[in-house]
């Protein structure tokens, strides 16, 4: 458990969003006059606990602090009430009243769409609670199932829709955050001018219970893509596609809901008015009078001649403000010219121009400046190579000296080829000299010679034999310890299939819910269960089936 200054103290978390976590908390004891709702001791409530990066932006805190008395009197029976704020340190947190009961998110996707009849009158009681908080001047901007809880949808009571999150937006959306972000908001329910950064008034939220009543109907946004950018396109460029199964008068109010223009959009008071007369004459006990008017609702959907303005993004009367979110889409880009000039930096001469007199500042230069010439008056020096040509002429010399051709590998310095030994040199052989020859004798007189002995053959060294350099012996690997055996050498045959067969398993059970969950497979099919609610309702009429053979 975590205190929370000291009145409160946080139990278990209940969900986590864009802005902060919610927690189940418990009250300590009694709140002081600065709270709406002093509570009692042991009194469960809700808490809403800011992120980190909120508490730490002064201007957040300082919003939070200035705005805590319109948020504490902001009361209707479709909000939920905010008790209290707490600012400690760098914790920042509202203190609400707790809702047993899922969100609408939650709830579309575990059920399944609603009908048209009970989508108008839910949307109706949330269109009550907007009007209720634009009388007030309070804008909610974040309007989506996932703001809304449902009191009562557990089938003890009628279901009870309740708005939270109110100012959250507003405070979440400083200077630091929204560059993070670019835009304070969902994708999917975020209105055009939002989306732009043009001024905001109450319509943004008209736009999205328009979305709202959409998904309600479908189950799903009329806007859709894969990227939050293109999500914001289809925003600004695309009309929604009316389904066919919805009725007139029904896509007569989202359509209006959904207009691009601000000023077209109904208030939030007309709104319900057109919704609860569409419920009542398109349902199946319609009289022929509230069915007429069902279909004549274009007639109650006047706009707000006085729309609450949204402080700081220009509606106000101001230029600007400190929430002015990010533009994501450039607005009149007529006179964009694709081909005109890119400007690096704009220039920051003065009266004179860049380099005059008055210049403050000297402006962005892409090549190194000129060499100073001779004084004013005298006689000009011959102007000599740009730095800039200089650099050019020593770069291309270089490439010039740079040749690519085939390298002999015993040249490459980078490879090692054996050496081969010199074989040792021989000493000359001077030539003979011829000698002069005695004359003949006669062969009588001639004595007796011996013969001389056979020269003996020089011997010749072996040829040499061409070794390559062998590798140096590597290194003996340390001997391995034998690894110790188990206490249990048993091994269990089959195990590598077994993990297999679970994994293809797993698989096909997530392939199945994917399908299931994001494919309009239930729709053809013609259930709304959510696929595990399918799953066991099909066990439980194979059992049937099996008890019914087993008889």
């Amino acid at each position: 458990m975590r205190p929370v200054g000291s009145k409160y103290l946080l139990e278990e978390p209940l969900g986590r969003g864009a802005t902060g976590t919610v927690w189940r908390a418990r009250q300590r004891e009694t709140a002081g006059a600065e709270a709406a709702v002093a509570g009692e001791p042991g009194e469960t409530v809700a808490i809403k606990v800011l992120k980190e990066e909120l508490a730490h932006d002064a201007d957040v805190v300082m919003r939070f602090l200035r705005e805590r008395s319109v948020l504490l009197r902001l009361t209707h029976p479709n909000i939920v009430r905010t008790r209290d704020l707490v600012v400690e340190g760098d914790l920042l947190a509202l203190v609400m009243d707790l809702v047993d009961g899922p969100d609408l998110h939650r709830y579309l996707r575990d059920n399944g769409p609603f009908s048209p009849v009970a989508a108008a009158l839910l949307t109706a009681q949330i269109a009550d609670a907007l009007a209720a908080s634009h009388a007030d001047g309070v804008v909610h901007r974040d309007l989506k199932p996932a703001n809304v809880l449902l009191a009562g949808s557990d089938g003890s009571s009628e279901m009870h829709p309740m708005l939270t999150d109110f100012g959250i937006a507003r405070l979440a959306d400083s200077p630091g955050l929204t560059r993070t972000h670019e835009f304070v908001g969902t994708p999917a329910y975020v209105a055009p001018e939002s989306a732009e950064g043009r001024p905001q008034t109450s319509a943004v939220d008209i736009y999205g219970a328009g979305i709202l009543l959409y998904e309600l109907v479908t189950g799903r946004p009329p806007f859709a893509g894969s990227t939050a950018l293109e999500v914001l396109h289809r925003h600004l460029s695309e009309e929604p596609q009316r389904p066919g199964t919805l009725p007139e008068p029904l896509w007569t109010v989202i359509e209006r809901c959904l207009r691009k223009r601000p000023e077209e959009r109904p208030s939030a008071e007309n709104l319900a008015r057109a919704l609860r007369t569409v419920a009542a004459g398109i349902g199946v006990h319609a009289r022929p009078a509230e069915a007429e008017a069902a279909l004549g609702v274009a007639a109650l959907l006047a706009p707000d001649p006085a729309p609450a303005t949204v402080p700081g993004t220009g509606a106000d009367g101001q230029a600007g403000g400190d929430a002015d979110p990010t533009q994501v889409l450039p607005s009149g880009a007529g006179s964009y010219d694709p081909a005109a000039a890119t400007s690096v930096l704009p220039s920051t001469g003065g009266p004179g121009g860049p380099g005059g007199p008055g210049a403050q500042g000297d402006p962005t230069r892409a090549m190194p400046p000129m060499p100073m010439g001779a004084p004013a008056g005298g006689p000009q020096e011959p102007e000599g190579p740009h730095p800039w040509e200089s650099q050019l002429r020593a770069a291309r010399d270089r490439n010039e000296q740079t040749q690519v051709q085939y390298l002999d590998p015993s040249e490459d310095p980078l490879r090692r080829r054996p050496q081969r030994q010199a074989a040792p040199q021989q000493p000359p052989q001077r030539p003979q000299q011829y000698r002069q020859q005695p004359a003949p004798v006669p062969y009588a007189q001639q004595a007796p010679q011996q013969q001389p002995p056979a020269p003996q053959r020089r011997r010749e060294p072996p040829p040499q034999r061409y070794e390559p350099q062998r590798p140096p012996a590597p290194e003996p690997r340390p001997r391995r310890e034998p690894r110790q055996r188990s206490a249990n050498p048993m091994k269990i045959p089959g195990l590598g299939c077994l993990k297999g067969c679970l994994f293809t398993l797993i698989l096909l059970f997530v392939a199945a819910w994917l399908i299931w969950e994001l494919t309009p497979l239930q729709e053809w099919i013609g259930t709304t269960r959510g696929f595990f609610s399918q799953v066991g309702h099909v066990f439980s009429e194979v059992q049937r089936f099996v008890e019914k053979i087993g008889r």
